[in-house]
């Protein structure tokens, strides 16, 4: 088995595709692709169950939100070490252990008492959750001959893309039927199979443990500080007023001199953490720039329907749950495909398809009424989830085209610490970008409605005259409940209007996202018109 390497001080050992039988090498990829799988899942199951959750252990809404945040700001952090710290202490023996620990943590969540104690089970676990993600995305275009690349990094898209979708359906459906503790039980059988599978798939290797003594520790400590307020900014900014909060603006500072200084010490240093040079290769570079905004798509779309069937439309979790599950079954079917369709045609017109798709299903979302539910949310779900499948396997084939062994480390840090960060920056941005377009709205439509206006009198009178017909005794009251009925249409009307622009930036993001595709160059020893490289 190869040791993984994120920094050049280690030497990289030979890969071992010859000796390791194929039964083996696949066992290997699917049980890290479980791994990624159940890591992510873990973050949108939680988000559908956060009211129940918060409700049992006492935490309130604003606090409660941490329970998210603390998994979050863990793997963020530790998905760029996972790298080299599996050089350090092996592959198999660093991997096998954050499998255990996420299992196991993953359990004890369910019997946390209070926020405090969920806080820190959730971080654990979020931390031991990071490092199976960039590791399954190694393991893949390190340990798979090329032409077999294709086929491993189609089923790691069903733990970037299908995990998403299907997490608030599983969430939901368990939460509601069953209790949120389930939300942690229900990855032990899971949890348990990977971990047999890696076990029995992973070769030994010794550790490295002189390499803790050349690790490039100035890197590792501001990138660290530097990720953990980032994250912390981009989750908590909204409710905090973002620069409005002292809070915020000093973890900004950090996060800002931190990273700067990483990225100093990164380009001076002989051994660096991270290869930052891979950024200025053009595929890898603007594969890098298209996976960000993918990122922000497609845990944004994740993040913004939800909240708009839950406020516009009275849905509950489990309800939600089987609208959003239209945006996953369909990637289950076609994501197998994918990997044929590359070997047919150019992987580059594969991928713009798969923007363009996923651009689509938002636009159409742009022109909603109160009317807009489940039934309206079915076709363009469905074109989402096959523009997301076309996407993410060609993107990760392109970007990766030519990384060399020593580098592989590296360059699945990167391209799935930008992925997570372009989530983070687009549920914060559209956090803030909706609540901005409803006032705007609800301004607008507030002073479209005058008392001085002959159809304002005539509506209110129409109200009292109902709510009179219908129990009120007393006119006053009757008036005062027409003019509260009509403010609170405003405000839906208004919330609809944000939505609705906020699908549309979201529109707009995929079709920055489709240009940037356009520059990648289609990589040598491709077969047919695209295949592996």
């Amino acid at each position: 088995m190869p040791e993984i390497i994120a920094a050049p001080n280690a030497v990289p050992a030979e890969p071992p595709k010859q000796e390791m039988s194929a039964l083996r090498m696949w066992t290997a990829v699917v049980g890290s692709t479980l791994g990624a799988f159940m890591a992510v899942l873990n973050i949108q199951i939680v988000n559908a169950s956060l009211a129940d959750i918060q409700g049992a252990i006492g935490a309130g809404k604003d606090d409660g939100g941490w329970i998210s945040t603390s998994y979050l700001i863990a793997e963020i952090v530790v998905i760029p070490l996972s790298g080299w710290l599996s050089t350090v202490f092996s592959l198999r023996k660093f991997l096998l252990t954050n499998a255990m620990l996420f299992l196991f943590f993953s359990v004890a969540c369910a019997f946390a008492m209070s926020l405090e104690q969920m806080i820190v089970l959730r971080a654990i676990q979020g931390f031991a959750g990071g490092v199976l993600i960039p590791m399954a995305f190694t393991i893949i275009i390190t340990l798979l001959p090329k032409q077999k690349q294709p086929i491993g990094l189609a089923l790691f898209a069903l733990s970037a893309t299908f995990a998403p979708a299907i997490g608030p359906t599983i969430g939901g459906y368990l939460s509601e039927n069953y209790g949120w503790e389930f939300i942690f039980y229900v990855n032990l059988v899971p949890g348990a199979l990977m971990i047999a599978m890696l076990w029995a798939s992973l070769d030994r290797a010794p550790m490295n443990l002189g390499l803790l003594a050349k690790g490039d520790w100035p890197g590792i400590a501001t990138l660290a500080l530097g990720l953990a307020a980032l994250q912390t900014v981009l989750e908590e900014g909204n409710k905090e007023d973002w620069f409005g909060s002292e809070f915020i603006v000093t973890l900004s500072v950090i996060a800002f001199v931190s990273l700067t200084l990483f990225l100093v010490i990164e380009l001076k240093t002989a051994h660096p953490l991270l290869n930052l040079r891979l950024l200025l290769r053009r595929n890898f570079g603007a594969g890098i720039v298209s996976n960000f905004l993918l990122g922000m798509a497609l845990y944004g779309s994740a993040f913004v329907m939800p909240i708009y069937l839950s406020r516009v439309q009275g849905y509950n979790a489990e309800q939600i749950g089987f609208v959003l599950a239209w945006t996953g079954i369909p990637q289950l079917l076609l994501i197998p495909l994918v990997p044929r369709l590359m070997k047919r045609f150019d992987v580059r017109v594969i991928i713009a398809i798969g923007f363009l798709l996923f651009a689509v299903s938002n636009f159409m979302n742009v022109h909603m009424t109160g009317d807009y539910a489940a039934d309206q949310f079915f076709l363009p779900n469905v074109i989402r989830a096959v523009g997301q499948a076309l996407v993410f396997a060609p993107l990760s084939v392109v970007a990766t085209a030519g990384i060399e062994q020593e580098n592989a480390g590296s360059a699945s840090a990167l391209f799935n610490m930008m992925r997570n960060l372009g989530g983070a920056v687009g549920i914060a941005s559209l956090q803030t970008f909706l609540s901005k377009r409803q006032q705007f709205h609800s301004n607008i439509l507030t002073d479209s409605v005058s008392l001085f206006e002959e159809s304002t009198r005539l509506r209110i009178a129409k109200l009292t005259s109902y709510f009179l017909d219908h129990g009120v005794s007393d006119p006053a009251t009757a008036t005062h409940k027409a003019i509260v009925a009509i403010a609170m249409n405003i405000r839906k009307q208004s919330t609809i209007m944000a939505f609705s622009d906020t699908f549309y930036l979201l529109g707009v993001a995929l079709i920055v996202a489709l240009i940037s595709g356009l520059f990648l160059k289609k990589p040598g020893h491709m077969s047919g018109g695209g295949g592996a490289h």
